[in-house]
């Protein structure tokens, strides 16, 4: 194995109850570079990365890792060769402190007591190495996402990692830690270890890449430097055909107002107010925590709240998620998982959960109007399932979501809330979804949506609101002109126009 060479994973297969995983998939890792690894969701990286940490077996090829030869071995081996892996869901404990959950399995011992000075000047020091300023006493379930991500990267590093895989990590990051984010991997870089990053956000990885290999439908597709390729040829490559790079042509937002927010007040927000006219992408912009989601929590029903709320008109208060049924709003929720599926019912039960009064007879549901109705909306939005019967957790992250709109179609809604639309979805199916979203407001339904990604927002949305830290900074309209990524940015800072 040449010495530049951290990893060499060739020809690695992996099949489930017969069904290809991965066919015949090569992935090399230089020494001290930062490698992504791109695929549509269903392209075979998790699957390759869980063979990689030892959590899964392959089924044929061959690992060399610095320069050794492994054959069969688990996750705790993978650990001692110096690979770790930090998956979406932190493997932390966070009823620990920091310097508890850097200690766990690497304890350090006077005698027969623990040598808890030493492990505390351990901690200190490796947050020193990275430039990291963390309370080690402070309990790892009160800190923000950003900061937890750091105690595993800092756990890596006590292992003595020399290839890190990260997986998304930067899917609940503000900017500006973000750039924490890319300062620890150069920091990484220097010292001569091997970073392997998967995202669906390609700006990301057009910045911190060395090197990319592509994945597609569980295969090797092409390994090439950064400097080398476009991003018209990365999505190329991932998705197998051209996908328009434009956002969906404009629409003609129509004067009525469908929704009034005057004076909105809750635990997070103060003093919101807006309209939303029938056919409009409404957008809301702003940092995390800035209070967008209690914004569309409020109007649903989901969050108690102070202040007047107007549908087509008319004054109505939000106190439960049935009112939002009732007046015809939908919240598509940020975190899909835990608030927007049943991961473990099917997906039809799933598109049909919210109108079984229509779709049934006294006590009875009426199968055939079940099966119409489900069989319209997959053949609609272009869902790929294997069957309605399919549970909707094995699905890919784009098609969950089309599943999760389709569920409020089919109660008729008119104003429709999405937050994070497209959140850890790949690049092929997020075009799919700006197009269900233009569509529906073409067909003159109205739509809320709130994103952390700025393209996406300048791009689809007729106005934006613009929040910072539970204040209304402004509104800006697309047709006058007002919509800029520096204004946009400008605002949620916090700072006035």
């Amino acid at each position: 194995m040449d010495s530049a060479k951290m990893l060499e994973m060739k020809g690695i297969c992996k099949y489930f109850s017969g069904v290809k995983a991965l066919n015949n998939v090569d992935l090399t890792v230089r020494k001290g570079e930062v490698h992504a690894l791109l695929g549509e969701n269903g392209a075979g990286k998790s699957t390759l990365i869980k063979i990689l940490s030892g959590s899964l077996e392959r089924d044929a090829g061959e690992i060399r890792f610095d320069g050794i030869s492994r054959g069969k071995y688990s996750p705790q081996a993978a650990i001692a060769m110096g690979i770790s892996v930090i998956y979406q869901e932190l493997n932390l404990i966070p009823e620990m402190t920091v310097e508890e959950n850097l200690s766990l399995g690497k304890e350090l011992n006077r005698g027969v007591f623990l040598d808890r000075a030493a492990m505390s000047r351990r901690a200190v020091e490796i947050m020193k190495t990275f430039e990291i300023d963390i309370d080690i006493g402070a309990q790892v379930g009160r800190l923000s996402v950003a900061y937890q991500q750091m105690v595993e990267i800092l756990k890596a590093m006590l292992n003595n990692s020399q290839l890190v895989v990260m997986d998304e990590p930067s899917a609940t990051l503000t900017n500006s830690e973000l750039k924490v984010l890319f300062r620890i991997i150069g920091e990484l870089k220097q010292q001569g270890k091997s970073v392997i990053y998967i995202s669906h956000r390609l700006e990301e990885i057009e910045e911190i890449a060395d090197r990319v290999t592509i994945l597609r439908d569980g295969e090797f597709v092409t390994t090439r430097d950064m400097c080398d390729v476009s991003m018209k040829e990365l999505i190329h490559f991932m998705v197998g055909h051209e996908v328009s790079e434009e956002y969906p042509a404009p629409r003609a937002a129509q004067n009525e107002v469908v929704l009034s927010v005057s004076h909105l007040r809750n635990g997070r927000v103060r003093d919101v107010n807006f309209e939303l006219h029938r056919g409009e992408i409404l957008g809301i912009a702003g940092l995390v925590g800035a209070g967008r989601t209690e914004i569309a929590r409020s109007i649903f029903g989901a969050d108690r709240y102070e202040g007047e709320i107007r549908v087509h008109g008319e004054p109505v208060k939000m106190r439960t998620p049935k009112d939002g049924i009732r007046r015809r709003i939908a919240l598509i929720p940020e975190d899909r998982k835990t608030q927007g599926a049943l991961l473990d019912m099917t997906v039809a039960e799933n598109m049909t959960i919210s109108c079984l009064d229509s779709l049934s007879k006294g006590p009875f549901i009426r199968k055939k109007a079940e099966r119409e109705l489900v069989d319209q909306n997959i053949g609609k939005l272009r869902i790929r399932v294997s069957s309605p019967r399919q549970k909707i957790k094995n699905l890919s992250g784009g098609n969950q979501q089309k599943v999760i709109v389709t569920k409020w179609f089919a109660t008729n809604s008119d104003i429709m809330l999405f937050d994070e639309p497209t959140r850890g979805i790949d690049v092929g199916a997020k075009h799919e979804i700006y197009e269900i979203m233009s569509s529906i407001v073409k067909s003159g339904k109205s739509i809320v949506m709130i994103s952390s990604e700025l393209p996406e927002l300048i791009g689809m949305s007729d106005r934006i609101l613009v929040m910072y830290e539970g204040q209304q900074m402004g509104i800006l309209d697309e047709a006058e002109g007002e919509i800029t990524q520096e204004l946009i940015m400008t605002l949620a800072s916090g700072k006035k126009e």
